[in-house]
Order: C-alpha cells, then sequence, then structure tokens
C-alpha cells in the first residue's frame, strides 16, 4: 500500500498494543498538507501514543503509517528529518540561553554554519523572543518556554509539526500568544500541524478539523462547526466531547433535554 497523494500524514491500520492492552486500535487517520488538526480524547483515547508513533519514538505492533510521504517503520530517518516535535515535558534546556538552545537544535538538524546565525535570529524574532535570546532559560515565563520550544521544532522548516497539548499549563495571555504564533506559522509556511489538547477552546479556535479518539480509534471526524451541528442546536465542542467520548451526563434525557436543563440553570443562578 502507498499513501494518498495529498495526505501528508496517514495511518492505515495503525495498531499498537502493550501486552493485552490495545492503545491504539487499527487508526486510519488523513492529514491534508497545510491544515491544523486537533486530535482529542479522554486521558487512555490513544492521542500521545499515536502521536509517538507518528514520530518515530514508538514503533507500532501493525499496520502501516506515512509521514510527509514516508513510511514511518522503513524510513525512520527521513521522516524525522521533515518533522518538528514538542512534546508534553519541557525539552529546552534551562542551563543554556534561548539562543544557544535554538544554535544546538541547528546542529542537531545538520543546518549549514554560513545560515545558521540568520535563521535562528529570525526564529527568536518570529516568536517574540529576540530581547530574551540571551537570558538563560531557566528565567523564562511557562509561555516564553513554550515559544523558544516551538522555535526550536520549526528551526529546519518541517512539512509536519507535531505537538502534544501545546498550552499546558500556561496562564491565558501566554495561552493566546502561543495561539497567535501558531495561527502564523500555518499561514506562512503551510506548516501541517498536528497537536493533542484537552483545551476544548484551544481546539475551536485553532483547528481547521478534529479527530475525536474513543478507545483507540476514531469515533469522530471532522471542522468544530460540523461536529457541533452533529451533536445538536447550541452544543460546543464540551458537547462533542462528551457525546463521542463515551461520557454520559447524570441529568439525563436527550441531548435537548439537557440543554434545556442548563439553560434553566444559568437563568435561576
Amino acid at each position: 500500500m502507498t499513501p494518498t497523494a495529498d495526505a501528508v500524514i496517514e495511518t492505515a491500520g495503525l495498531t499498537r498494543r502493550y501486552d493485552r492492552l490495545v492503545a491504539v486500535d487499527r487508526l486510519d487517520l488523513q492529514v491534508s498538507r497545510g491544515t491544523i488538526v486537533g486530535l482529542l480524547g479522554p486521558n487512555g483515547a490513544g492521542k500521545t501514543t499515536t502521536i509517538k508513533m507518528l514520530t518515530t519514538l514508538l514503533p507500532p505492533t501493525s499496520g502501516s503509517a506515512w509521514v510527509a510521504g514516508f513510511d514511518i517503520v522503513r524510513a525512520p530517518r527521513e521522516v524525522r528529518r521533515r518533522i518538528g516535535y514538542v512534546p508534553q515535558m519541557v525539552s529546552a534546556d534551562g542551563t543554556l540561553t534561548g539562543y544557544e538552545n535554538l544554535r544546538l537544535s541547528a546542529k542537531l538538524y545538520g543546518l549549514s554554519r554560513a545560515g545558521r546565525r540568520q535563521r535562528i535570529e529570525d526564529a527568536l524574532e518570529f516568536m517574540g523572543l529576540a530581547q530574551a535570546g540571551d537570558q538563560l532559560v531557566r528565567q523564562y515565563s511557562g509561555g516564553m518556554i513554550r515559544r523558544l520550544e516551538l522555535a526550536q521544532a520549526m528551526l529546519h522548516e518541517p512539512a509536519v509539526l507535531f505537538l502534544d497539548e501545546p498550552t499546558m499549563g500556561l496562564d491565558p495571555l501566554a495561552r493566546r500568544v502561543v495561539w497567535d504564533r501558531l495561527e502564523e506559522l500555518g499561514r506562512r509556511a503551510a506548516t501541517t500541524i498536528l497537536l493533542t489538547t484537552h483545551d476544548m477552546e484551544e481546539a475551536d479556535e485553532l483547528c481547521d478539523e478534529i479527530a475525536l479518539m474513543h478507545q483507540g480509534g476514531i469515533a469522530a471526524r471532522g471542522t468544530p462547526d460540523e461536529l457541533k451541528r452533529q451533536v445538536g442546536p447550541d452544543a460546543t465542542l464540551d458537547d462533542v466531547f462528551v457525546h463521542y467520548a463515551g461520557g454520559t451526563i447524570e441529568a439525563g434525557g436527550s441531548y435537548r433535554d439537557v440543554r434545556r436543563t442548563r439553560s434553566t440553570v444559568r437563568r435561576l443562578g
């Protein structure tokens, strides 16, 4: 089997087992070039495992996947050359300055020495860190660290950027700055972004499409507006999440009954 021509990320029956536990179960997913796709789902749905397989950090048990046209098992080095990855955990070195972190990344990515300095300065400027490039990263705020990590991941101009909970733990202002940078990345470089998040506002704001995972597979797929319409009038992404992730609302009744109950509660205070 070969990947679809217009898909920059594609999986076919992608599966990952841990003994008896099936973390990702025959996942079929296509992501078009230049889009921002949110991978949503409850804890244990398989989101992070999927990201780790697509970034070649974890081998699949079975199935296939291609990233930027390359098989993740047969050509992992080619995949890694074409992706950027920002994990949940802090990946920047606090004992180095922002500039030094980027210089280290540039060396790891094999960027030529001639163009390295300009590329680093451009990355710092784009992420709003030009004035902080000479500061130790341990002096950065959480939002500044996240923006530096995005700069590291984008330094080699990858075709695909993988983000695992990119704004987890950030305050609203820092989160908004990161959102703005991600949206601009998509517009400026036509970068394809696959991100995981538990923040429904973030998914609604950033994502062109959403793939909602449940029990290792895709339970629903569509634009945020499409998914909300499927669930019911005036639905939010929180409602979509509950509906497709198998959650239940203790109030009982139909979707309309639940919405009416919530409206009454709000009206009565």
